[in-house]
């Protein structure tokens, strides 16, 4: 299963290191767990996106995804892809970037057809071949005839491809320079989100949080002193206060760590897909994280 995380640390430039997909495996491990993608991404002073990924293949490049690599920003989101639709390219790669946005995605929606003619113009954002990469050109569609409105423009899209298409699960992480948004339906996948404390439950103890499959890592001594927002596919640690988002919920996390939720898509899908209805390799994709 994909795996997603994103974060944010407020008014701080908070730095972060991360690990992707650091644990080690056995080789009949990596045959069946090896990730198509792993990709970051972070905002730079001057408040610009930046993007570090690569479509890391079975047994290819594995230094990449086990490299430490230290940023600063106020929002960060990270991916470790297991591919359901289009190759291993890197134009295929989460996290995407359009107006300024990042957006990473869980999950597998159809009727790719019906999606790109609903798009128009907005068509010519998608580089790609995933449908997540559509559906994000969706959202900047729907967020710009919303007036900037990132939330309606979520909230929209959701809507719309929950009604016309089908849909095992959007999961979603989109972040700003000082924003992140992140949106869990139906209930196929967990979505969780913790608000930290300075330090922690206990106080004065840096941010270090690992996947239970060892996917993503990150750690930040700097959030000693500093709250943040996580959201991840998984209870990262150990911390009591990680809460999972209800099917339908939007989180936003604003520029000073405010947190709001809205039920974004109240109804089920029209068009519900199951495993048995997805190819095997699209079926894989999608198997639950290991406990």
């Amino acid at each position: 299963m994909c795996r997603l995380f994103g974060m944010s640390a407020g008014a701080h430039h908070a730095r972060a290191t991360f690990w992707l997909l650091e644990a080690p495996d056995s080789l009949s491990e990596q045959s069946r767990r090896e990730p198509d993608g792993t990709g970051l991404g972070w905002f730079g002073d001057d408040g610009r996106p930046q993007v570090d990924k690569r479509p890391v293949a079975a047994y290819e490049d594995r230094a990449f995804a086990e490299d430490a690599r230290e940023r600063r920003s106020r929002t960060f989101v990270a991916h470790v892809r297991f591919a359901s639709t289009g190759g291993l390219k890197p134009e295929n790669t989460h996290p995407f970037e359009q107006a300024g946005r990042l957006f990473a995605h869980n999950g597998v929606i159809g009727g790719l057809d019906k999606l790109e003619a609903h798009l128009g113009d907005h068509r010519a954002l998608v580089r790609g071949d995933t449908d997540s990469e559509r559906f994000f050109a969706l959202i900047t569609k729907e967020t710009e005839a919303a007036g900037g409105d990132i939330s309606a423009g979520i909230t929209a899209a959701a809507r719309w491809v929950a009604a016309e298409l089908p849909v095992f699960a959007i999961n979603l992480v989109l972040t700003t320079a000082t924003g992140l948004w992140a949106l869990r339906y139906p209930d196929t996948h967990e979505l969780f989100v913790l608000e930290r404390p300075a330090g922690g439950p206990a106080g004065g103890r840096h941010l270090d949080h690992a996947s239970a499959a060892g996917s993503i890592r990150v750690r930040s001594a700097e959030l000693a002193a500093y709250p943040a927002v996580v959201v991840a596919t998984e209870r990262m640690d150990e911390n009591p206060d990680w809460r999972p988002l209800a099917s339908g919920q939007l989180l936003h996390v604003g520029p000073a760590l405010e947190v709001t939720t809205t039920e974004a898509v109240p109804s089920p899908p029209a068009h519900p897909l199951s495993l048995a209805n997805l190819n095997a390799h699209a079926a894989a994709s999608q198997a639950p994280a290991p406990a």
